[in-house]
């Protein structure tokens, strides 16, 4: 299942923000011990496996996914010839969410996985509303042009002013188009994940 409590908690709890909104990064400086406990209070010092276990649960919170959507991109990278590791990371950033916001088209993850599953954006010219499509290189994904005048995307484009896309995506800001051109290098991939303690959290089961 995933997760529908309170986000907050959830970001105080793994320490970092995982959702992306300027508003959890206050409330991590604000209170940035976990849920419950006191800035005098010591918590029992994790195990390792807890420690592969709350790595894990970041980066599925991170991306949105549920448990049996993990297991299976998972499995995918496990079974390729490539390391797992990586190969994973670049499963979770070719997902349709994951490149609008790479791109700058959303605000945050949550976001751009609300364009997604409303069908917001086409792929070569088909409207697509699973937000976990997997992208190709040569893909190219645009608006709507009944969505492209929704007042949802004017502080996105102004966001986007300071905004540098990765390499793999070339991004026409003003008729919000991006073509995928490569695939995504080590230092495209979401660094706040140690995929290392993730691997090995799978790797016991």
């Amino acid at each position: 299942m995933k997760f529908t409590g309170p986000k907050a908690k959830r970001c105080r709890r793994q320490g970092t923000n995982i959702y992306g909104s300027d508003k959890y990064d206050k409330i991590l400086q604000r209170k940035p011990y976990g849920p419950g406990k006191g800035p005098r209070t010591r918590g029992k010092r994790p195990s390792e496996y807890g420690k592969q276990l709350l790595e894990k649960q970041k980066a599925r919170d991170m991306f949105g996914l549920s448990e049996r959507q993990f297991i299976r991109l998972y499995k995918s990278a496990a079974a390729s010839k490539e390391q797992t590791g990586e190969k994973l990371l670049n499963l979770l950033e070719r997902r349709l969410d994951n490149t609008l916001y790479r791109a700058g088209f959303a605000l945050t993850r949550l976001q751009s996985r609300q364009f997604a599953s409303h069908g917001l954006f086409t792929v070569n010219g088909v409207r697509v509303t699973s937000p976990s499509y997997r992208l190709k290189e040569g893909d190219i994904v645009e608006i709507r042009s009944k969505s492209k005048n929704s007042s949802v995307f004017s502080p996105i484009m102004e966001a986007h002013e300071k905004y540098m896309p990765p390499s793999w995506l070339k991004v026409d800001v003003a008729n919000l188009k991006f073509e995928v051109t490569g695939q995504p290098e080590a230092d495209d991939f979401e660094q706040a994940i140690d995929v290392r303690q993730v691997i090995e959290y799978y790797s016991r089961r």
